[in-house]
Parts: C-alpha cells; sequence; structure tokens
C-alpha cells in the first residue's frame, strides 16, 4: 500500500483542535491543491469562502446546530457551488447564460464537492485535520445574508480544518460489496451483508462511546431517513437561481 493510499483510508472526522495557528503557507497550498481538482467541463463552478470574523463563525456555528468547533477550529471555510461566474462570463462575451437548469446545479454541486475533498486530503497529508459541516444548510438564507452570496451561489457545506487535539478510531465504512458493483446492479445479498456490518458498527459505537451509545449502521440510517431532510432547501435554491428545470 503506498503513502496516498494509506493517507486516503486513515481519514477521520476530527473536531477537538489544538490552538495552534495554521500557517499561511498551508493554507495557500491546500486552497491551490483544492484547485487542481477535475471539474466538469473546466467550469470550475464553486468558490470557497475562508471566514475569519469570530462574530460570524459564532452565527454559523449556532445554525448548524451548536457545532462548538465551527468557532474553534484554526481554519473555517465555506464551500460554495458558483454558477455566478459563469453568468459573469456570458456578459463579458454578449451572451445570455440559460438560468435554473438542473444540470448547471449538479455541475456545480460536483465541482464544490471535488474540490473540498482535495482540500481535506491536502490539510491531512500536511498533518492536519477536519470536519465537514453539512449543517450550514440549516438555515440557508442566513449563511447567504451573512457570506454576502450573491444569486447563482448557494453554501453546499463547511469545514474545519486545524492540528487534531484527539485521535479517533477510523469508522468502519460499508463492505465492498455492497457498494463496489460488477456490471450490473444487483444487491441480492446487500440485507446479509449489511447485518454482518451492523455488528461491526455497533461494537464500534461502544467502544468509542464507552457504552454510552448502542446502535447500528441501518437503525443510524433508518432514523435518519424516516425523517424530512431539511426541506426548505428546494425553495431556498429557487431563491438562488436553481430552479431545477
Amino acid at each position: 500500500m503506498n503513502e496516498v493510499i494509506r493517507l486516503l483510508k486513515s481519514h477521520k472526522s476530527i473536531r477537538k483542535f489544538k490552538e495552534d495557528m495554521v500557517d499561511e503557507e498551508m493554507i495557500r497550498a491546500i486552497i491551490e491543491a483544492a484547485q487542481s481538482a477535475s471539474t466538469s467541463s473546466f467550469v470550475q463552478a464553486y468558490t470557497i469562502i475562508r471566514v475569519n470574523n469570530m462574530e460570524t463563525r459564532k452565527e454559523i456555528s449556532e445554525l448548524s446546530g451548536d457545532q462548538f468547533y465551527v468557532e474553534q477550529c484554526p481554519v473555517f471555510l465555506v464551500f460554495c457551488a458558483d454558477l455566478n461566474r459563469l453568468n459573469l462570463a456570458c456578459k463579458m462575451n454578449g451572451t445570455e447564460m440559460k438560468e435554473g437548469f438542473t444540470e448547471s446545479f449538479i455541475i456545480a454541486t460536483v465541482d464544490a464537492a471535488l474540490v473540498a475533498q482535495n482540500a481535506m486530503i491536502a490539510a491531512e497529508s500536511m498533518g492536519l485535520g477536519g470536519v465537514y459541516i453539512g449543517g450550514i444548510r440549516n438555515n440557508p438564507h442566513k449563511m447567504s445574508e451573512l457570506l454576502n452570496l450573491p444569486i447563482n451561489v448557494y453554501p453546499v457545506f463547511g469545514m474545519c480544518l486545524g492540528y487534531p487535539n484527539h485521535d479517533p478510531d477510523v469508522k468502519p465504512r460499508l463492505p465492498l460489496e455492497v457498494i463496489y458493483k460488477q456490471d450490473k446492479y444487483e444487491d441480492s445479498d446487500d440485507e446479509d451483508r449489511i447485518r454482518e456490518y451492523d455488528k461491526i458498527t455497533r461494537e464500534y459505537y461502544i467502544k468509542r462511546t464507552k457504552g454510552k451509545r448502542d446502535e447500528t449502521w441501518s437503525k443510524q440510517m433508518a432514523n435518519k431517513m424516516e425523517k424530512e431532510l431539511r426541506p426548505h432547501m428546494m425553495e431556498f435554491l429557487k431563491t438562488k437561481g436553481f430552479e431545477m428545470k
């Protein structure tokens, strides 16, 4: 196993950070590495916003469900899907961008995700750790106000980065056979495999929480997916120009 694969397989979410600041050159290197991610048709439909203002960070922390590490981490980034820049490119060349198409939304969202993953890997390669903050979508209208996001831009997720101050175990992933198929989607054996995986995740949670959490993966997902997941997002996206035509 080479060093890159070893790094990728050792990923863990870090939510406690040392007070040590991250060197500006390191941050710049992380952003430049992020820019090197693949992008659909070279559109580069994303923007990364570093939030330094601590009052803004406090608000984001609260909006995200009181995730205290948003305030405490040395570096907090917000990754946005951005079609505004493409609209500008059209205006610069005397054309008009066709707005509101689902494909454009997908392209921008995927671009932002690819860029963010590159950033996380680059950070981890330099001894940093981090965690994604999807909770910024709890109140995307307020997030947009805080970050002054124009039409055709929406916040996809945040990311805390810094030097780790704890060392959690790596979470066990689903069996390869469940997520990796040959030629066609075949899931006849997936239930049995997931039941075995449930035993592994239950042991993981019991160990990590010293018995305070006794839960399986499938139960966790069932509890999550029986609820409406941020039902406000569709109307919010429409207000930002993502009409889903």
